[in-house]
């Protein structure tokens, strides 16, 4: 089995009296495309900090690709990082910094040059690879500052917040930019904005003033073995749902409602149950889909006002 892309133990970070990270265990799995999940002052930047190498812990230990803490020589080009407030060279034009980039990472001049445009391309900036970067828009920055992370063939990419400021045809092209790279590069994504980590993510992480308080692939975490949740074009009486899922211990009010699974019982099997119940009485479901959701597994753990019990990856 191939080794876990990022694994930290017990990685502590203080900042005179504030603690930032309080002994942070978390295992990425090679490939993932992994959400890691926060409010403001979790830690995360800190983290992204740790692992990028430009910040030193106090305690504990990093490995990245199963070699270890970064280090320039052994992870250049390998592991790269977009950090929240990436402020780029304001005079540059974007494919002479993206080929010197390229050129860090040890390309020849021809190869950084194909790979400057190809990746801008990929973030939709050809048009304006000639475009110096204090000519760009907000949102051509950002894509600007994404495309260098994701520059050449990385094995573990670090984006924090990659979609802020773009606008929603963007938000929609990044999002399937970063699927198409699952499997071939890990990548670890920073938001705030939990209903895109669901779209993209196969894995999360939850961290909680400077702890993982859970972590594991996204089905487990937001329950898609566990629960369909089913909205319908109208409300439901609770009598209705209980004659249409009988045995399944329905929950819910108006039009929204959480149907488990048996024991057993696999998703698509579930759901093809759930809609014929439900068609035999009458009722119209509008949306069908595995899973209360990543925002209800996270609001639940907030909830309860303890840690959720740990869920841990490879």
């Amino acid at each position: 089995m191939a080794p876990p892309a990022l694994r930290l133990r017990g990685v502590r970070k203080a900042y005179g009296r504030r603690v930032a990270l309080d002994g942070l265990d978390l295992t990425v799995p090679a490939g993932a495309l992994c959400g890691l999940i926060g409010p403001n002052g979790a830690g995360k930047t800190t983290a992204f900090g740790i692992i990028g190498g430009v910040v030193r812990p106090d305690a504990g230990e990093v490995d990245l690709l199963g070699e270890g803490p970064f280090t320039p020589v052994r992870h250049r080009g390998r592991v790269t990082l977009l950090p929240q407030d990436a402020a780029l060279p304001a005079a540059v034009p974007l494919r002479s910094m993206m080929r010197f980039y390229a050129q860090l990472q040890g390309m020849t001049a021809g190869a950084a040059t194909r790979a400057a445009d190809a990746v801008l391309d990929e973030v939709g900036l050809a048009d304006r690879a000639g475009s110096r970067v204090d000519q760009l828009s907000h949102g051509m920055k950002r894509r600007a500052a994404v495309a260098q992370a994701l520059l050449g063939a990385p094995a573990l990419v670090l984006l924090d917040e990659p979609t802020a400021g773009l606008d929603p045809d963007l938000v929609v092209r990044m999002r399937n930019l970063l699927r198409s790279r699952r499997g071939s590069t890990t990548l670890v994504v920073s938001s705030h904005v939990l209903l895109e980590l669901e779209a993209i993510c196969d894995h999360v992480v939850f961290l909680e003033s400077g702890r993982c308080v859970r972590e594991g692939p996204l089905a487990e975490i937001a329950g898609a073995a566990r629960v369909l949740r089913v909205v319908f074009s109208a409300p439901v009486a609770p009598e209705a749902a209980a004659r249409a899922f009988p045995g399944r211990a329905a929950s819910g009010e108006g039009t929204c409602w959480s149907v488990p699974l048996h024991p057993g019982e696999s998703a698509p099997a579930g759901l093809r149950s759930v809609l014929e119940a439900a068609w035999a009485i009458g009722l119209e479901p509008t949306e069908v889909r595995s899973g209360e959701g990543l925002e209800a597994a996270w609001l639940a753990g907030r909830i309860s006002g303890s840690p959720p019990l740990m869920s841990r990856g490879p």
